[in-house]
This record gives C-alpha cells, sequence and structure tokens, in this order.
C-alpha cells in the first residue's frame, strides 16, 4: 500500500488527475465586457448621444440599475456596465428601471418634433398668408422654437415651405384649371402680380404663359458625344446648361431627355453648338478645372440647397450624405439628400459623385458607380500630381 501510495502521490509521477482552471478575474471579465460593448455599432450612437438612433434601441448601465434611450444627455457610462436592448420591455425585464432624465417610455423629442412640424405644414399648407408669430401662437410655442424646429426637420425655414407651397399650386393651376395666368397667381397665393413675375423664370424655368402651354415654345438644343467615361448628352435651354446626362447608350440619353421636356421643342446642336460640348467634355475629363457657363437648374427648394451644397465640395474631396444634410440645415434628412443627389440631371457640373457613405464607400450613382469611381479618382489625381511635382523640383 504504501509503495502504491508513493507512486500515486510522488511528484516525479504521471498523473491523470486534471487540475482545477483558474476563474477569470472580475478585471478580465470586464475587460471582455468592454470590448463587447465597443464592437457594437450602437455604442457609437451612445457615445455620440444621437438622436436619429432613438427608437431603434436601447441601452441600460449596470452600476445604476436604470435604462435609457441613445440620445440621454446622462454622462455616458463605461462600456463594460452597458447591455443593450430592442425595446423597453426587455430592458424592464432585466430588472432595469427608465432614466427620469431621458424618459425612454416616451415618444423621443425627435419624434415629437416632427408631429409638431406635420402641424404645422398642414396649417401652411391651407393658410399660406399666416405669419411665423402667428403660426407659432397657434401650436403654443415660441417663433424662434418653431423656426428652429421647423428647419431641423423639413430643412426649410417655415417662409421657404410656404413659398414652395404657393410655386406648387401655380404650377397646377397653370395647367389644370382654366384661369388666366393672372388668376391663377393670385389664386396660388401671391400678393401681386409682379413679385411672382420677378421670380418666374426660377419657379417655372420659363414665362407663365409657356409653361401653361406646356412648354411648348421652349427650345432645347442638344447634342450627343463620346468621351472617356461613355455616350455623354449636352442640352441647353437658351437660358443655361439644363442637362448633361451620361450613359452607354446615346439613345437612351435621348428618351429621357424627351422624357424631362416632354412638351419642349428638342433641336440637334448647330455647328456653333459644338464649342459648348466641346467646353462640357474638356470639364468631365478634367472636373478640377471648373466649368464656366451657366446653369439653368430647376428643383424644389430642397433640391436647391442640396446641389448647392455639392457645388461647394471643392474637386478632390468627398461629403458624406449625413455632412451634406448638417451643412443644409437638416441634420435628420439623409435619405431626401441622397434622393436629391438621385434627381440631378447636370452630372460632373453639380458634383453630386463627390457624396460618399460615412465610412467613405462608395454609394449608388444614378450613372454607375464606376464612373463615379472613374471621376473621384482623376480629380484626386489632378489634386495631388502638382504637389509630386512640386517635390520633385
Amino acid at each position: 500500500m504504501q509503495a502504491i501510495a508513493h507512486l500515486l502521490f510522488s511528484p516525479s509521477s504521471p498523473s491523470n488527475v486534471s487540475m482545477p482552471t483558474r476563474p477569470v478575474s472580475r478585471a478580465a471579465q470586464a475587460a471582455q465586457q468592454a470590448a463587447i460593448t465597443q464592437a457594437d455599432p450602437r455604442w457609437a450612437a451612445v457615445q455620440a448621444r444621437s438622436a436619429a438612433a432613438d427608437g431603434s434601441f436601447w441601452y441600460s448601465v449596470q452600476t445604476t440599475g436604470v435604462y435609457c434611450r441613445p440620445s440621454c444627455a446622462a454622462r455616458t457610462p463605461r462600456p463594460e456596465n452597458v447591455r443593450f436592448h430592442v425595446s423597453c420591455a426587455q430592458a424592464e425585464a432585466a430588472g432595469f428601471r427608465p432614466c427620469q432624465r431621458c424618459k425612454p417610455q416616451q415618444s423621443s423629442a425627435t419624434a415629437h418634433h416632427a408631429a409638431q412640424v406635420t402641424q404645422a405644414c398642414r396649417i401652411l399648407e391651407a393658410e399660406d398668408s399666416v405669419t411665423l408669430d402667428a403660426l407659432a401662437a397657434r401650436m403654443g410655442l415660441s417663433g424662434s422654437h418653431l423656426h428652429r424646429i421647423f428647419k431641423q426637420v423639413t430643412g426649410l425655414t417655415p417662409k421657404a415651405y410656404a413659398a414652395a407651397q404657393r410655386e406648387q399650386r401655380v404650377r397646377s393651376a397653370l395647367t389644370q384649371s382654366g384661369d388666366s395666368v393672372t388668376d391663377a397667381i393670385y389664386g396660388a397665393g401671391y400678393q401681386s402680380s409682379s413679385r411672382f413675375y420677378e421670380r418666374s423664370t426660377q419657379v417655372l424655368g420659363m414665362t407663365p404663359s409657356r409653361y401653361r402651354a406646356g412648354g411648348t415654345a421652349q427650345q432645347i438644343r442638344f447634342a450627343v458625344a463620346q468621351c472617356s467615361l461613355g455616350a455623354i448628352l449636352i442640352a441647353h435651354s437658351g437660358q443655361g446648361l439644363c442637362a448633361i446626362l451620361l450613359g452607354d447608350d446615346p439613345d437612351a440619353l435621348v428618351r429621357d431627355l424627351q422624357d424631362r421636356f416632354a412638351q419642349a421643342e428638342l433641336v440637334g446642336g448647330d455647328a456653333g453648338f459644338e464649342s459648348l460640348v466641346a467646353r462640357v467634355v474638356a470639364f468631365v475629363e478634367a472636373p478640377g478645372l471648373g466649368l464656366d457657363l451657366p446653369l439653368d437648374v430647376q428643383g424644389t427648394a430642397f433640391q436647391q440647397r442640396v446641389w448647392q451644397a455639392l457645388r461647394a465640395i471643392p474637386a478632390g474631396q468627398t461629403a458624406s450624405y449625413a455632412e451634406i444634410a448638417a451643412r443644409i440645415g437638416a441634420p435628420t434628412a439623409m435619405r431626401a439628400v441622397a434622393q436629391a443627389c438621385g434627381a440631378n440631371a447636370l452630372a460632373v457640373a453639380i458634383p453630386c459623385h463627390r457624396v460618399v457613405r460615412s465610412d467613405g464607400a462608395l454609394s449608388g450613382y444614378r450613372w454607375g458607380v464606376e464612373r463615379k469611381r472613374a471621376l473621384l479618382a482623376r480629380e484626386s489625381n489632378a489634386v495631388h500630381q502638382p504637389v509630386a511635382r512640386e517635390k520633385a523640383a
């Protein structure tokens, strides 16, 4: 027996007995949980106190026992103490109580503002002449507060929204009713015909009488050429370039132009038009050189604000949809910004190719992502080549 015991317990003898594993320390567990939290994309929204993320998830804090919405203004918790939940009910089932600061069970401030702005829009659509102060008073708000949240939600001021509604009404009246041009102008809410005529070209793209005739009196010259990006169609309305379209099929580009200006008289460009075409093609080949030609830009008030912001992006640089939305004062309107980019008919001249996703990746481009990549590459090369030459010198 002593010999057997000596064999079993001698340090030099082999043993099949497994040793107990060392328990993971509390610090290591905390580090593991922190890493899990930081790898979750929702953590970035919590750190940024993103109001846009409200309603998509909630987070709880182990040390306080409460759960919050992403935009909660409370001090950002340590990541190892954070857990994410898909609903308030799930957070409460896990034993957490609602935060008294952000009140996660109530509708978010963003949703509340959206509802208030929707109400204001309905009033402006029905009563064009209402003033900002009168509108705010009817909603129980101050004029400055209404002005701020209205611009945040729509990207427009209440005055600009009312103007856009007037413009839409006068377009409808000129094309659908039998009223005279003057009756259509006053019926749309304009206080005087002279004020409308001052902006008629910008609003309609032509005179009211020509617009009422369906644009039949408008003449648009166009030509189709070839460039390094494929086929290119250039169209000029007499007021400026109204279309620069890119594609693979020249016939498809012409059909696109016909659809855009269904009632206009489309005329093939003459010999004198060739110089304009050459200038536009040269610009597409080297966008950094700029295009010193007038543009006939027609779009909604919101679209024009987006397009103006796009033209402010320098060649060789990019901006995300979120950045463009912030620059026009509508930080939550990323989807509307993307739609405005898609409605752009002036390729390169209004550089929607310079807009990328927040992670820098290329997103959709109405003329093809490969053309977008090529345009960005040639702009980047044009910017860096002078620097390289200076270093070589």
